[in-house]
């Protein structure tokens, strides 16, 4: 089954929001079991996602947020992608209730905090596919410059990772250092997973991703069984060759 890398380019933020509403609604509609289950990434995704969520036709009962990646901090903390989605996010959608995210215990360290989130996505995905991996409805990542995405950085070991859900982090070269993370398995098992990406720091690493295929940890993100969207603005796809200024998919097989 060739894997199929969507790119959406788009001349405004504006318009990336519109596409990404698209996207979310497509990944809803396509929904047929009792939960619909999420992955949430930090940065600039809060912000979006509180402009995005309150547009989509869904029943919000059903959904169930997860971590694409957290860090080992306080919810109070600045640092923590929890405490944005729940002072920004959650008070724009009366019908979500914060007992619908699954949420580190920022109270454990290292391993611990991973095995206690594992134990957490267990209890809700308990029918597990074939190959053992959670299969999430929709993953919202984001991309560094580097190309890292949730806290899988460039040349990290745990991009080798086969066997685990959840993983430690706790030499992230971003700081705060620790960290949890969803491993590359999970990702790559989800039925939708959307990259929602700009501003000119990312167009080097777009370009080595998408034209030049370096294994950087965003290019490694390809679902077996899934649609991939990278939503690009202006400033992001800016060195993409010509043909690429569009929206068009790319057969990455």
């Amino acid at each position: 089954m060739a894997n199929i890398i969507n790119i959406l380019k788009c001349d405004s933020l504006q318009e990336s929001k519109e596409e990404f509403r698209k996207v979310v609604q497509k990944a809803v509609d396509d929904h047929d079991g009792h939960y619909f289950t999420v992955g949430l990434s930090g940065g600039s995704l809060p912000a979006i996602l509180a402009e995005v969520l309150p547009t989509i036709n869904t029943e919000w009962k059903k959904w169930r947020f997860f971590f694409c990646d957290e860090r080992l901090v306080s919810f109070s903390d600045p640092e923590s992608t929890f405490g944005a989605y729940r002072s920004i996010v959650v008070p724009k959608i009366s019908e979500i209730s914060l007992n619908q995210f699954i949420t580190i215990d920022p109270s454990l360290n290292s391993w611990a905090a991973a095995n206690d989130y594992l134990s957490k996505m267990k209890q809700i995905f308990s029918r597990k596919t074939e190959i053992d991996f959670p299969r999430f409805d929709l993953l919202f990542l984001g991309m560094g410059p580097d190309g890292h995405t949730c806290s899988l950085f460039p040349n990290h070991p745990l991009l080798k990772e086969t066997k685990r859900w959840i993983a430690y982090v706790g030499d992230s070269p971003k700081p705060p250092p620790n960290r949890v993370t969803m491993t590359l398995p999970v990702l790559n098992n989800a039925k939708y997973c959307v990259f929602f990406v700009a501003g000119a720091a990312k167009a080097q690493v777009v370009k080595d991703i998408v034209v030049d295929g370096k294994l950087l940890p965003g290019g490694m993100v390809v679902p077996k069984k899934g649609e991939l969207y990278w939503i690009l603005d202006n400033e992001s796809a800016s060195m993409l060759p010509e043909e690429y200024l569009k929206k068009m998919s790319v057969d990455l097989a």
